[in-house]
């Protein structure tokens, strides 16, 4: 039996209804209007938060990286995309005073340390730290020294670089991913086994994070037993972006959350029973009874 996450008002864990995380990341383009819009459409589709991704470029990306030729609506260099694509204060706050207004908490995956601090300033209910961060044992310490939940991806790590993440981040109030990160990810790459295996390894909350096309894949990851889903999402799959062709529009969302709650309310409780409406057929089709 796992142990639960509080996040906000909502306990995550086994036998909680899964807790679905709209992972907008970089999809709003450096736009804060499409950001907002993201979020009214998470809102609108039944997700429990929503999630961006923040980082102190010049810490992440070395000065060759940055100088890249990458022509985009920025500028021609790889620098200029991501400078462009990143949020300041005045952009957070006014998602933040959003959020509030539409009643869904937010909060952000941080590539370093600057950013955590940054974030820390939002009071965020919770830390992701993504799959590229998994091995950066510093930056594991920085997020655990905030005290707050952390939701660690897995993807493009071995069980053994696992087994040291946690280390670092002890147990308490963890919970991890599963996740292949290719964007978007073939289906035969998906593994979504290993949900069970991670969550028989480590005793803690399990969830998944989707990059593939479609919705199957993601309702079987809750099916096998993922407290946690977390989706890109986007206003337009067409977008350009690195991450749009692996996120979800908003009708596919409404249309995937739906279709979680009606897989959670069928899996029931595991005992076998017999319901009320079987009782009539069962005085019209059985010949034998027996006690």
């Amino acid at each position: 039996m796992t142990t639960l996450v509080q996040i906000g008002n909502r306990q995550v864990g086994a036998e909680q209804p899964c807790f679905i995380i709209g992972e907008i990341g970089i999809n709003h383009n450096g736009d804060i209007n499409i950001a907002k819009k993201l979020i009214q459409s998470c809102v609108e589709a039944g997700c429990d938060i929503v999630k961006f991704q923040k980082r102190t470029i010049e810490v992440v990306y070395s000065a060759s990286e940055l100088a890249m030729p990458r022509p985009s609506v920025f500028g021609d260099t790889n620098g200029d995309l991501k400078r462009g694509l990143e949020f300041g204060e005045e952009e957070y706050a006014e998602i933040n005073t959003y959020c509030r207004e539409l009643g869904i908490p937010w909060f952000a995956s941080c590539w370093d340390e600057a950013s955590v601090d940054f974030i820390e300033k939002f009071a965020p209910p919770a830390y992701k730290i993504a799959s590229a961060s998994l091995t950066d044992h510093d930056l594991l310490r920085h997020h655990r020294s905030k005290g707050r939940p952390i939701i660690l991806s897995t993807g493009m790590s071995t069980i053994e670089q696992i087994d040291a993440a946690i280390d670092v981040l002890g147990t308490d109030n963890l919970i991890i991913l599963h996740s292949t990160s290719t964007y978007p990810c073939p289906i035969d790459q998906l593994n979504l086994k290993t949900i069970k295996t991670l969550a028989e390894r480590y005793g803690i909350p399990v969830g998944y994070s989707g990059h593939e096309v479609g919705l199957s894949p993601s309702l079987a990851a809750v099916t096998l037993g993922a407290c946690i889903l977390e989706r890109h999402v986007t206003l337009d799959r067409s977008s350009w972006g690195s991450d749009q062709a692996a996120s979800v529009e908003p009708h596919g969302m409404k249309r995937l959350i739906a279709n979680i709650r009606t897989v959670e309310r069928a899996l029931g409780d595991g005992t076998k029973k017999i319901y009320d409406s079987e009782l009539p057929i069962i005085e019209k089709l059985r010949r034998v009874d027996a006690t």
